[in-house]
C-alpha cells in the first residue's frame, strides 16, 4: 500500500512537472496543511504564515521541474518553505507585529498559552546562532528525524544532533537560572 501511495505521488509530481494543472493543484492540496503548519511554527504569525505559504506555493509552481526524486518530496518541500520563510522574515524585518495574533482576542486558551510559550522559546533559540531555529522546528515541531532534517537543511546529521543537544542544554541552563 505504501509503495502504491509512493508511486501515485511520483506520478502526480511527474504530471505536475509536465504542466498538468490538475496534478499540480492536487499536489498542493495534499501538502498545503504541512507547509502552512511549518510556516506558522517558523514565523509565529498567522498572517505571515499565510503569506509565506502562498510564496512557497508560487515558488513550487516555478521550481517543481527541479525536483529530481533524489530526496523525499516532503524533505524537498520543507527546504522550499524554509527558504521562503527566511526570505520573508528578512524582507519583513522592519515590520512590527505582536506575537500570535490569535492571542490578542483577550481570551487565553491552553492552545494560545502554549503558542506564546513556543514563541518565547524560539526567541531564545534565535540567539543561539544560524540553523538552530530550523533544526528545532523540523525535529521537535514537525517530527522529522535528524537525518531528514539534515537533508532539508543541507548539513550533516551530526550537526543537527549537536544543535538539538545544544538547544536542550542551553534552555535547561536558562531555566535553572530563572
Amino acid at each position: 500500500m505504501q509503495q502504491e501511495t509512493m508511486n501515485e505521488l511520483q506520478q502526480l509530481i511527474l504530471d505536475a512537472q509536465a504542466g498538468n494543472v490538475a496534478a499540480f493543484t492536487s499536489l498542493v492540496d495534499q501538502h498545503y496543511d504541512q507547509m502552512y503548519r511549518y510556516a506558522l511554527r517558523f514565523c509565529g504569525q498567522v498572517s505571515d504564515a499565510e503569506d509565506i505559504t502562498q510564496q512557497a506555493c508560487m515558488k513550487l509552481a516555478r521550481t517543481i521541474g527541479q525536483f529530481r526524486f533524489e530526496a523525499v518530496f516532503s524533505t524537498w518541500l520543507y527546504r522550499l518553505v524554509t527558504n521562503c520563510a527566511k526570505d520573508w522574515l528578512k524582507a519583513a524585518k522592519n515590520r512590527q507585529h505582536e506575537p500570535f495574533e490569535e492571542a490578542d482576542s483577550g481570551i487565553v486558551t491552553e492552545s494560545s498559552t502554549s503558542e506564546i510559550h513556543l514563541e518565547q522559546v524560539l526567541k531564545q533559540v534565535d540567539t543561539f546562532g544560524e540553523g538552530f531555529r530550523e533544526a528545532v522546528l523540523l525535529v521537535l515541531g514537525e517530527g522529522l528525524s535528524h537525518k531528514e532534517t539534515a537533508e532539508v537543511l543541507g548539513v550533516k546529521e551530526s550537526t543537527v544532533s549537536w544543535r538539538i543537544h545544544e538547544t536542550r542544554k542551553r534552555l535547561a541552563q536558562m531555566e535553572a537560572r530563572s
